[in-house]
């Protein structure tokens, strides 16, 4: 292994010590990853920071030796930030910096530097078993499904973490529309979005829409124009995802055809048991029809009707709760029930990377979710990740 190949390896074991993990792969796939978005240097000085958000000055303490001056640091750290290799904002006046994971991250940062090669790379990474092993061992998951607004009724005694307009209504400034890379990726395929042809559908709050702006990889917006693009994402399908947080650093709006996360559920024997939501489906069969519209909608293929005529049936193993099937319903035969036991998620994201980074899982820990995912996937049939 010449200098170079050591200098990413290096920053790969250092991502991987954060609060998501960034495991070697058999493939080599993670080291080319990191050079697409890093030079030699700059992997250097992001192997320099933390998970949590740091001032210059205390950055400048552990790269002295890579830096002439703390000027020099903060163009070299602004150069990895508006490549995507690193978060950056503003807390309590000043700039601040931070190691980012790959997904929910590095890889979402990366939608104007999206080329084939990277997308080989990428697609082989997420498809390796550390890679997906890691992703699956946080205590709590990053992302979260919240109902659309719709398909909520009083008698759910909706907290507001779980209702979108609260979530907007409470959410600090700037706001930020971004192009869905999970739509861009697919393009780039030669594929179109099933669910969409709209390709501004992902919102960032906050300090997170600041580090979105500061790198020039959205456009601001007001809050009532943020408004108006969540209530037309919910009217084209798709599902709301924001930060697994109660005060929302991102809101976005996903489709099983293009969502990485809604894809990796598809392929989960027991998807619920990664999943963060507090509401699922059920169907007043006095009421339906079979007419099919709820499996038509259903962006996780939990909704299923076995032949015309026949009563829709919802899978509990598979529904996270979107309510996306409450909405178009023509017979008002569907509707959400809030599940016994509420999650209630982190204050911020910086208490939800300290949970996760706290209940790190051992690699006897990761070897017994290895097992178990082997044993669910053969009892349940969903085998997909066996292959």
């Amino acid at each position: 292994m010449d200098k170079e190949e050591q200098t990413y390896r290096r920053l790969q074991q250092h991502l991987d010590r954060q609060a998501v993990g960034f495991p070697a792969a058999r493939s080599g796939a993670e080291i080319q990853i990191l050079k697409h978005i890093f030079t030699p240097r700059e992997a250097e000085i992001a192997s320099c920071l933390s998970y949590r958000p740091e001032p210059l000055e205390k950055i400048f303490e552990r790269t002295a030796h890579l830096v002439g001056s703390a000027g020099e640091l903060a163009e070299a750290l602004d150069r990895i930030h508006r490549n995507g290799g690193i978060e950056s904002s503003v807390k309590d006046g000043r700039r601040v910096y931070c190691n980012a994971p790959l997904v929910v991250g590095m890889y979402e940062m990366q939608l104007n530097r999206l080329t084939p090669e990277f997308i080989r790379d990428f697609d082989a990474y997420t498809r390796d078993r550390k890679f997906g092993v890691e992703f699956l061992s946080t205590d709590v998951p990053q992302m979260r499904t919240i109902p659309i607004a719709w398909s909520l009724q009083p008698l759910n005694h909706v907290s507001t973490f779980d209702e979108v307009t609260s979530l907007l209504n409470q959410a600090e400034g700037p706001f930020a529309i971004i192009e869905c890379i999970c739509r861009k990726k697919r393009a780039i395929r030669g594929k179109s979005c099933k669910a969409t042809d709209r390709k501004e559908t992902c919102l960032a709050l906050g300090g997170l829409a600041q580090s979105v702006l500061l790198r020039g990889h959205g456009r601001e917006i007001a809050r009532d124009e943020a408004a108006a693009i969540i209530q037309q994402n919910q009217k084209d399908g798709l599902v709301l995802q924001p930060s697994n947080t109660q005060k929302a650093d991102f809101i976005c709006s996903c489709c099983g055809c293009c969502c990485g996360m809604l894809d990796l559920h598809s392929r989960l024997p027991k998807p619920l048991e990664f999943w963060a939501s507090n509401f699922q489906a059920a169907v007043d069969v006095s009421q339906c029809d079979g007419c099919g519209v709820c499996e038509k909608r259903c962006q996780v293929g939990a909704v299923k009707v076995a032949a015309k005529g026949l009563p829709a049936q919802v899978s509990l193993d598979l529904c996270i709760g979107c309510g996306l099937c409450v909405q178009t319903c023509p017979k008002s035969a569907i509707s959400l029930f809030k599940k016994p036991t509420e999650a209630r998620p982190p204050k911020t994201r910086e208490d939800l990377y300290d949970i996760i980074m706290a209940g790190k899982k051992s690699q006897l820990g990761k070897l017994r979710l290895t097992g178990k995912l082997f044993i669910d996937a053969i009892r349940t049939g969903r085998t997909d990740l066996l292959r």
